[in-house]
């Protein structure tokens, strides 16, 4: 199969294979991408089962099992793709935002390869990866047609939840965050105390689904005149709730209180995305992060959106290495190129450094 390319005005073309490391928490993975869309592999191994009986993710641990996973993960993706290391045309990887050690280990493993083969380097921001899972697409399916700017994006996940207004490749405006809890940290907190196992986001949807999303008029931070999301009152308001059932003797109805808490996380996203994408004159709406896997928000999208909505597939959702190596792609065309001495950045926002 021809490797596609990238032809820039005055510049010869641009061979597009991608390698795509990934570490910023629990998964280890790396991927080869083509052309910034095509996946021609992708390899994750996950540590949730490792983490689970902390509750959440335990950074040292994390560290370590990533140092024992990173190089197995890489050799995978390149069998897979059925490449060579010296076929590859660059390396992607995180660089930020995430936890130090998990990042450290990825970052330091893209290094000792572009060393040791001469390869172009490219530090990736892990929020920008998230939006660019729009573009990907198994190399064996049909090509889909691309994302169309100017495009609104939600990033939720364990530790973000970020409003993006994208107008091109690269280009963005941060628009709103949240100002305490991120959507999937609310998840997991409330999980624990509902007694629901790690990690909480699928924990709290599958009691959900044998739940009353009305059962409980639980708070919705709206915010007015931002763009800002606020989850800590809802987090404090199950709480509430939780300790009255304990004074009162009373059976915690487990599954009501998840169904009512997941519906007012879902209103607030769904509501603020869709506002934000109209007063802002987006075409589409991509939704990306962990908590994009969340079928009550996937639904309630499909029925109050005007606008295309695009979900990753479960795979896409989580962190995985495609997303990496697909934002490295645009980065690479565009003449990046990172040395040796690129440091880790933790708390990297959507913007350059």
């Amino acid at each position: 199969m021809p490797t596609p390319a990238i032809t820039r005005p005055g510049a010869i073309e641009i061979p597009a294979r991608i390698l795509g490391i990934e570490t910023s928490c629990d998964e280890t993975a790396a991927s080869v991408v083509i052309g910034g869309r095509a996946i021609l592999s992708s390899q994750v191994a996950s540590q949730v089962d490792l983490h689970a009986q902390y509750g959440g993710v335990f950074p040292e641990v994390a560290s370590r099992q990533h140092i024992l996973t990173i190089h197995p993960i890489i050799t995978q993706a390149l069998q897979q793709a059925h490449l060579a290391i010296d076929e590859i045309d660059a390396i992607a990887v995180t660089r930020g935002p995430g936890l130090p050690g998990s990042l450290a280990v990825g970052v330091n493993a893209a290094k000792g390869l572009a060393l040791a083969t001469g390869l172009p380097l490219v530090g990736i921001n892990h929020l920008e990866a998230h939006i660019y899972s729009a573009w990907l697409y198994p190399v064996d399916q049909p090509v889909p047609p691309e994302p169309e700017f100017p495009l609104m994006a939600l990033i939720v996940s364990g530790g973000h939840t970020e409003l993006v207004l994208m107008s091109g490749h690269l280009q963005y405006k941060h628009l709103g965050a949240t100002l305490d809890d991120a959507a999937g940290e609310a998840f997991d907190k409330v999980a624990r105390l509902l007694g629901l196992p790690y990690p909480g986001g699928p924990s709290i949807q599958t009691a959900a689904e044998l739940g009353n999303p009305r059962a409980y008029n639980f708070p919705r931070a709206w915010l007015e005149d931002s763009w800002d999301f606020s989850f800590s009152g809802l987090k404090t308001a199950v709480l509430r709730e939780v300790r009255r059932h304990e004074e009162t003797s009373v059976p915690l109805p487990v599954s009501d209180m998840a169904a009512s808490f997941q519906t007012a996380v879902v209103d607030v996203l769904v509501g603020k995305s869709l506002a934000a994408a109209k007063q802002f004159g987006a075409r589409q709406v991509v939704v990306a992060g962990g908590v994009s896997a969340n079928r009550a928000l996937r639904a309630s999208l499909a029925e109050k959106s005007e606008l295309p909505v695009y979900v990753p597939p479960l795979n896409l959702c989580t962190d995985n290495a495609a997303m990496i190596a697909g934002a490295g792609f645009y980065h690479f065309i565009r003449g990046q190129q990172d040395s040796l001495d690129m440091d880790v950045v933790p708390n990297w926002s959507l913007s350059p450094v």
